[in-house]
């Protein structure tokens, strides 16, 4: 293995995943068994091993060719990348397959390791893993629909039932869908319902949240996008109205291919099976009547990997600790970031800015990410700070927490009494069921970060010392004896500016107690360090 010269974390070991499905074959080399699992190597292969699977019971020989000649390529990459924790796994079509054992004593040899060949209860198990792994206080039914068959579980309060109800099964995947009713969709639809007629237990997931996972389904929410205009390309945490999401998938299944808005901007290999996967989502959702659709880039491979975490890592806020790990690599100080989280707990205590749990965490949030734009240009270095919050790989948030710490930090460069938003900004806020309420906590932030900024130079040890207060309708500013010669004109400014935000007058009060701020820090956000 070469010299390895990236910026990352000595102490993490790298993981691979190696995802052997019906559709596809994929690795991903996670950078290490930390609780924000960013990807080092996300590479896929549609290899196609279901296909045929349905009428002869066997795998088709090119295809099996073609699967093993990725595992080669993959085991190279693994060996040179110097990863130790290796983890293969096979789905649907390899255990259901006649040549399924021959494919594996093949595959095993190349990789060097036991392959495990899931069965469908621990495939299901590890898809609800990956939605715990994905999203914060999780709850509802998940389905992750590959290409033999649908893996439906129910997720109640963070535990994943195992049994009462037990995980389900079906053959419902895209691939076999389309294999065995091709553009007989009636047909399709009528097994569709049998299939799910047999889940007694799919009651359970009305009104609460359908997670969908898997490719085809992430094509759909891609769909979707672009009929609605929807200009935050991201998947994982999209949200669909039930209702709508119903009706939508409806009309993709009536449609020709040719004839759905944005067909050209998902994948050649789903093209042909993308109303397969939107007659089995349309099906399930008429049956099931969930709240909502809510897409997760997260599954299988990402369960499988949250399962090896220690206990005490699994139970970190995933946004929280991505968040700190930005501010280790790209910001200057992640001691003076969590005092910032500290300083404006204090600030919106004091001028009644009550707060929901999900809103405190988000400002925390932000504040880790406050610093990761300072090596930018500083003409760009709001634009930088915005494009990176809202479009980073990050798991634990939806899309308006995306948009609040996205904006907090334009804020916080650029100043919250400046032009206009983009336009893409605007649309969000606008379909944003909490846009205003949101913009408005963002530039309370950010206004507030430029203080604490230019008082202290980003470093730590002076905020703390230094609280706000109000007291009669006047924001002040205490700055102890020893601190005194950090006034200036700038520091001025920019309190002016936040108490304007706030309806308030300022002040600075340069004979103050040396004193620490208080820490109004509920048991909630102490645990999200």
């Amino acid at each position: 293995m070469q010299q390895d010269d990236r910026p990352r974390f000595d102490r993490r070991k790298p993981v691979a995943v190696i995802d052997i499905g019906s559709n596809s074959v994929r690795l991903v080399i996670f950078e290490g068994l930390t609780r924000s699992p960013t990807q080092l190597h996300n590479e896929s292969v549609t290899c196609r091993l279901g296909s045929g699977v349905a009428r002869t019971g066997r795998m088709k020989d090119e295809n099996v060719a073609r699967a093993l000649d990725t595992l080669r390529r993959f085991r190279a990459l693994i060996t040179h990348m110097g990863v130790k924790m290796f983890h293969p796994f096979a789905t649907a079509a390899v255990r259901i397959a006649a040549n399924g054992d021959e494919f594996i004593a093949a595959a095993e040899r190349i990789c060097g390791t036991r392959i495990e060949i899931l069965s469908d209860v621990r495939e299901a198990e590890l898809t609800a893993n990956g939605i715990l792994s994905g999203f914060m206080n999780a709850d509802g039914l998940a389905g992750d629909i590959g290409g033999r068959s649908l893996e439906l579980v129910e997720i109640r309060e963070r535990n994943i039932r195992l049994d009462n109800p037990r995980p389900r099964s079906l053959a419902l995947g895209h691939l076999y869908m389309h294999e065995a009713y091709g553009d007989d969709f009636n047909a399709g639809k009528t097994e569709a319902d049998r299939a799910l007629s047999e889940v007694d237990w799919l009651d359970l997931g009305k009104d609460r949240p359908f997670y969908a996972i898997g490719g085809e389904w992430r094509a759909i929410a891609r769909l979707h996008m672009v009929k609605t205009g929807y200009p935050l390309r991201i998947y994982h945490g999209y949200q669909i109205d039930a209702d709508e999401a119903q009706r939508f998938t409806r009309d993709v299944v009536k449609s020709a291919n040719g004839a759905i808005p944005g067909i050209d901007q998902i994948s050649r290999n789903r093209r042909d099976t993308i109303r397969h996967a939107c007659l089995v989502m349309w099906r399930l959702l008429k049956r099931v009547k969930p709240s909502r659709v809510v897409i997760s880039a997260f599954g299988v491979r990402e369960g499988l990997h949250y399962t090896l975490l220690e206990e005490k890592e699994r139970a970190r806020d995933p946004l929280v600790a991505a968040c700190e790990d930005a501010a280790v690599i790209g910001g200057r100080s992640l001691d003076y970031v969590r005092e910032l989280c500290d300083w404006t707990d204090n600030l919106f205590a004091l001028v009644g800015h009550e707060e929901t749990a999900e809103e405190r965490r988000l400002r925390r949030a932000a504040c880790l990410l406050s610093d990761v734009g300072w090596r930018a240009h500083p003409d760009y270095r709001g634009e930088q700070s915005l494009n990176l919050s809202a479009h980073w790989a990050v798991a634990g948030t939806d899309h308006p927490g995306r948009l609040f710490i996205a904006l907090a930090n334009y804020y916080r460069h650029e100043g919250s009494l400046k032009g206009e938003l983009s336009p893409l900004f605007r649309n969000l806020l606008a379909q944003s069921p909490d846009g205003e309420r949101a913009h408005e906590r963002a530039r309370i932030l950010g206004s507030a970060m430029r203080v604490a900024y230019i008082i202290s130079a980003g470093t730590p040890g002076i905020i703390s010392r230094t609280p706000l207060e109000v007291v009669d309708g006047r924001l002040t500013l205490n700055l102890p004896p020893k601190f005194r010669e950090f006034d200036g004109e700038r520091v001025r400014q920019r309190l002016d500016q936040l108490a304007s935000v706030l309806n308030l007058d300022s002040s600075i009060n340069a004979d103050a107690a040396d004193m620490r701020a208080p820490r109004l820090v509920s048991a909630l956000t102490d645990k999200l360090r």
